[in-house]
């Protein structure tokens, strides 16, 4: 079984680890195309100022048609976020964000190239055996030729990821579990766990709030 600590934003065994995201590295996180019906759908449930909304009273206004909800578009930031790197990283939880901004409108059919970058890693103070990463994610509107045109989304946050287990060294064995054979039968008593043994298996339970990092 995998331990928690090695499981991925989506529960699968993870592949990248807090000391693979290092500062400097890039990570494109695909392209996504604003879907016009979900668009409206998102606005319609949590968002539904008229300019999200009402086709008719958006397009006779200085915005020229239907916009997004900011909050919309950085569902569809979140979205990449988890496919392409929460899915293959031992991700925990966000201690928050610092910024985000939307710094161009959003309108259905649009493409948006995504992606995090890495700006700074260090082990978290508030969370043994977790690193803090800073990451700065942005959303690019692309033209025909998927060029790049203008920055729609720019946002950045912290994220909380497990450092990468260490193997347990064979030479640090209980001789008694490695040869059981060895073992007196009167000498046997309740059994104890060896600190060794066990070195590699991580405490799990529920992490208590705390506004650090």
């Amino acid at each position: 079984m995998t331990a928690p600590d090695a499981r991925s934003g989506t529960g699968q065994p993870a592949e990248l680890f807090f000391e693979d995201l290092v500062p400097g590295l890039t990570v494109d996180l695909g392209v996504v195309t604003v879907d016009g019906d979900e668009m409206v759908a998102f606005a319609r449930r949590f968002d539904p100022q008229w300019y999200h909304v009402d086709p008719d009273l958006a397009g006779a206004s200085r915005h020229g048609g239907l916009i997004a909800s900011g909050f919309y578009t950085v569902s569809l930031f979140m979205r990449a976020y988890v496919d392409h790197l929460l899915s293959r990283a031992a991700a925990d939880a966000s201690p928050g964000l610092e910024e985000l901004r939307w710094l161009a409108p959003v309108r259905a059919g649009d493409r948006l190239a995504v992606r995090v970058d890495v700006m700074g890693a260090r082990p978290s103070t508030a969370r043994p055996g977790l690193g803090t990463v800073s990451l700065t994610g942005t959303m690019l509107r692309l033209g025909p030729d998927d060029r790049p045109e203008q920055e729609v989304l720019r946002t950045r946050f912290r994220g909380w990821f497990a450092v990468r287990p260490a193997e347990a060294d064979p030479a640090e064995a209980d001789p008694a579990e490695a040869n059981p054979a060895e073992a007196s039968p009167a000498d046997a008593g309740p059994a104890e766990a060896s600190p060794a043994a066990n070195a590699d298996q991580p405490v799990s339970g529920t992490p208590r709030a705390e506004p650090h990092d």
